[in-house]
């Protein structure tokens, strides 16, 4: 597996406490601009479609078991996340030094849960929690989106509002890609997106260019799953 993930090592973080920083959000998207006036503190900021992310796991899951033939556990979130952020650029901070990162996970309204992660309840166990380690701090939102907005809509205003916050410096998009209108919209947000700010989107397969440094999602996914990259050589099957 190709990922920076791979190279650095990763301190275990567990999402165990009530994060200071929860976000109150507002679904109306011309409320966006208040919505997330607390998040103007992090450099660093992660936007994730949750629904596609989970449905992308579930299908490694069972490729992976039919290749392998052993049972492959739910991804780990904190992982998960860690890996996204060393494919995104981030790197291990220094003694003595911090650095916050938002994470903002984007949900149908008929979820409470992810169903192939650990831990999962949007409510429960991730939204407003935070956990630490190597990278820096990572806080946590989960995001329903209501009836008055399309998630397309929803999620792309909301990496157009982020991507132009002055204290943005480093964002990292997982979108549905293969929503072709979702990826349209993402690409037209981002085209007047600051040079100086680093912007990577995640999908499973390159895409046609744009304003935005690309990576793969599998790899960070095959990492969280606790798939090793000695276990696919010498499998025919493995991409």
């Amino acid at each position: 597996m190709s990922s920076t993930c791979s190279t650095f090592g990763i301190a275990e973080g567990t999402l165990v406490r009530q994060s200071k920083r929860k976000t109150n959000f507002s679904f109306a998207l011309s409320l966006l601009n208040r919505t997330f006036a607390t998040m103007n503190e992090y450099e660093n900021i992660i936007v994730a479609d949750a629904d596609y992310v989970d449905k992308v796991a579930f299908n490694l899951i069972v490729n992976f078991e039919r290749m392998l033939m052993r049972r492959i556990p739910p991804a780990d979130m904190p992982r998960w996340i860690d890996c996204i952020a060393l494919d995104g650029g981030m790197r291990p901070v220094e003694d003595g030094k911090s650095t916050q990162t938002h994470v903002v996970l984007v949900h149908d309204k008929g979820k409470d849960a992810m169903e192939n992660f650990v831990p999962a309840d949007f409510n429960k166990e991730l939204n407003g929690k935070a956990f630490k380690d190597n990278l820096g701090e990572f806080t946590m939102s989960a995001v329903a989106v209501e009836d008055m907005v399309t998630k397309e809509e929803f999620f792309t205003d909301i990496i157009g509002t982020l991507a132009q916050e002055k204290a943005t410096k480093r964002m990292m998009v997982i979108p549905n890609a293969e929503d072709e209108a979702t990826i349209q919209q993402l690409r037209h947000v981002l085209k007047t997106v600051d040079d100086d700010k680093r912007i990577t989107v995640f999908a499973m397969q390159p895409m046609p260019g744009g304003n935005f440094r690309q990576e793969i999602l599998g790899y960070s996914l095959m990492n969280a799953l606790g798939i090793k990259g000695e276990e696919l050589r010498g499998c025919p099957q493995a991409p």
